[in-house]
């Protein structure tokens, strides 16, 4: 009996080892966030000081801790580089499924979990995010476990006990990424007692629980901070925090359907699966304890879709937590369609052709509008996009088969699932991962080649320790990263950097790089001397006096 139990999990254990470790550091991280917190790691390491965030060796209160811990302990095993960074989400990955596998066991009579699972697997932006060196995988794990132990309270055993760990798993949360978390956490609470009609089983002193053990859990870190050194990182900390919800952060912004249509697209298939859920169709009869579990994923669903929806900033990953109710509302869906409790709607059948075959034709046309691309400068008005153009990136056209093959899969597998549901979505949930994984591996890494390439190369050209890379006129972690920058021994650099740098005071060489829209700008300073340029980006170095 136990080696049947544990099966399964090895099973999504081997597969979870095989979808998203393989080639984590086969691409540079990309710039702002994946460098950003990987510097982080590197600087934590290079410093010895474990108990605060810092960026250019200054502290940084945009993140706490909890992520970039785990990727400084994989960086001390692995080496500072892309796999390192890169391989915590991997592990979140691999635990989530698991996660998913044994809940969605748990709150179903009919045992979804496997459904779960699969339609997680298959889903792009779901699937993709595991393979990134951004904080969100685990600060959406540590969310999602935090609201399960509150169902758990409920229909659990040990109802406190479900209710300290929901506290940890917040407290978690909110130290891997801040306290958005505690936000989420109270509205999606909120909703979910609404939706219930205010008949939750859960009580105040299940609340008191959950509240110590937050505050308890978030004072492993930001008390011992304040006990050490006051109050201004905190303090910092939580300005930083309000002022992102509230203004729209550079070069960032979006209409207020923004993440509808990331997730739509995105989350293909699981999306397509929503559209079940109209008023009108016959009721299906579930458990007072599964009703339960599916009011408080739409809670959380909704809540975190509408809350970055209001937000000024717009970043695809912002709504990533919606992945894990999404998908298990659509798992739900299968798994009726299954059972012949529910056939499928004309807007779900029409959804799920459009989107599926809309992806595979965009993944189709890549490699031919990679050849082309000198066809489609001419018509590019940023001037720096149309520079990166330049790149020699090697396209074939023979790669669109790979979008075919997507498509293929697409149709054959609904054609299937009409007759076997279960056969069906077996198929759809091969062929998508292996077009995932496939486009991940061959794709991403010419991608990448575009829009930075030439800035990395140009970074770690000087990571030798010799002189210092800077940037001029735009925003960069990778510099600090790829170049393996030191901190600068005067304290007069960290008043105004760039113009420490063009000062002459640092006790190396500088070499700076700018984007060719400002080229004319740099130019004319003095004290600057062009050493080249390469696809929009403007390479200097400081001349000697």
């Amino acid at each position: 009996m136990l080696r049947n139990n544990i099966r399964p999990y090895i099973i999504i254990i081997l597969i979870g080892c095989l979808l998203f470790l393989p080639f984590l550091g086969a691409v540079p991280l990309f710039d702002w966030d994946e460098a950003n917190f990987a510097e982080a790691a590197r600087e934590m390491i290079a410093t010895g000081n474990y108990m605060r965030v810092h960026i250019d060796f200054m502290p940084f209160w945009e993140k706490p801790p909890v992520f970039i811990w785990l990727q400084a302990a994989a960086m001390q095993l692995f080496g500072v580089n892309e796999f390192a960074a890169r391989l915590p989400n991997a592990v979140t990955g691999i635990v989530t499924l698991c996660c998913l596998y044994y809940i969605g066991n748990k709150v179903s009579k009919n045992r979804l979990g496997k459904w779960w699972v699969g339609l997680y697997i298959a889903s792009w932006l779901p699937h993709f995010y595991f393979k990134t060196a951004i904080i969100d995988p685990l600060f959406n794990l540590f969310i999602f476990l935090a609201v399960y132990q509150v169902y758990a309270i409920q229909y659990g055993r040990k109802a406190l006990r479900h209710a300290l760990l929901s506290g940890i798993f917040l407290g978690l949360a909110v130290l891997t990424k801040g306290p958005a978390a505690i936000l989420i956490a109270l509205l999606t609470f909120g909703v979910f007692v609404v939706l219930s009609k205010f008949r939750t089983g859960i009580h105040w002193k299940h609340l008191l629980v959950i509240v110590l053990g937050t505050l308890l859990t978030t004072f492993t870190w930001f008390g011992a901070d304040i006990i050490r050194n006051g109050w201004w990182f905190t303090r910092e900390f939580i300005t930083y925090q309000i002022r992102l919800f509230s203004t729209e952060d550079a070069g960032h912004g979006g209409p207020f359907f923004y993440h509808w249509i990331v997730l739509l697209i995105g989350c293909f298939p699981a999306a397509a699966f929503l559209f079940q859920y109209v008023k009108g169709q016959n009721k299906i009869l579930m458990l007072t304890r599964e009703k339960a579990f599916h009011q408080l994923m739409w809670a959380l669903f909704g809540v975190v879709l509408i809350l970055f929806s209001i937000v000024k900033t717009k970043i695809v990953h912002y709504s990533s937590l919606c992945y894990l109710p999404l998908t298990f509302l659509a798992a739900a869906q299968l798994q009726w369609w299954y059972e012949k409790k529910r056939s499928l709607l004309t807007v779900t059948k029409v959804m799920f052709l459009f989107t599926g075959l809309l992806l595979c034709v965009a993944i189709a046309l890549l490699p031919i509008a990679g050849q082309n691309l000198h066809h489609i400068q001419p018509y590019v008005k940023d001037t720096f996009a149309a520079a990166n153009m330049n790149a020699q990136v090697t396209w074939h056209t023979y790669e669109a088969i790979i979008g075919l093959a997507g498509a293929a899969g697409i149709l054959y597998a609904w054609k299937r699932m009409k007759k076997d549901v279960k056969r069906g979505f077996a198929v759809l949930v091969l062929s998508q991962a292996v077009v995932i994984f496939t486009t991940m591996f061959l794709f991403v890494p010419r991608i990448e080649q575009y829009p930075q390439h030439a800035a990395i190369d140009f970074y770690r050209q000087h990571s030798d320790g010799k002189a210092y890379v800077h940037p001029l006129g735009f925003k960069s972690y990778a510099y600090l990263f790829y170049s393996q920058k030191q901190a600068v021994p005067d304290s007069a650099y960290y008043d105004n950097r760039t113009g420490y740098f063009l000062s002459g005071k640092a006790d190396k060489p500088v070499f700076f790089i700018s984007k060719n829209i400002q080229e004319q700008e740099w130019l004319q300073d003095p004290r600057l001397e062009k050493t080249g340029e390469q696809n929009g980006y403007v390479f200097y170095r400081l001349r000697q006096k």
